[in-house]
């Protein structure tokens, strides 16, 4: 995992709301865009950069590509803070 690619995506807001709007499920690229009032393209540009980090997946159907979190990429983040921050009970040892 790199750490610079996943703390730069997760360092905007517009995409930290993404984020958090496909904890839902997978949503395409006009839906999510029908939640921010800014340019489409804006919306594909933040997409692309959550994707170089590896913290969404695009899923093809049809016409259509389908947007989902990569809970696995979170899980390595939390694993890694988890073991920065330490176990609180060694601290008293």
């Amino acid at each position: 995992m790199n750490f610079a690619q996943t703390f730069k995506a997760l360092s905007n807001p517009i995409r930290r709301s993404i984020l958090e709007l496909l904890k839902a499920g997978k949503l395409s690229a006009g839906d999510i865009a029908g939640h921010f009032d800014v340019a489409g393209a804006t919306i594909s540009h933040h997409l692309s950069i959550l994707k170089q980090a590896d913290l969404i997946r695009e899923e093809k159907e049809k016409n259509f590509i389908y947007y989902e979190l990569n809970t696995s990429v979170l899980e390595d983040l939390m694993v890694w803070l988890v073991d920065l921050k330490g176990d609180s009970t060694d601290e008293n040892e």
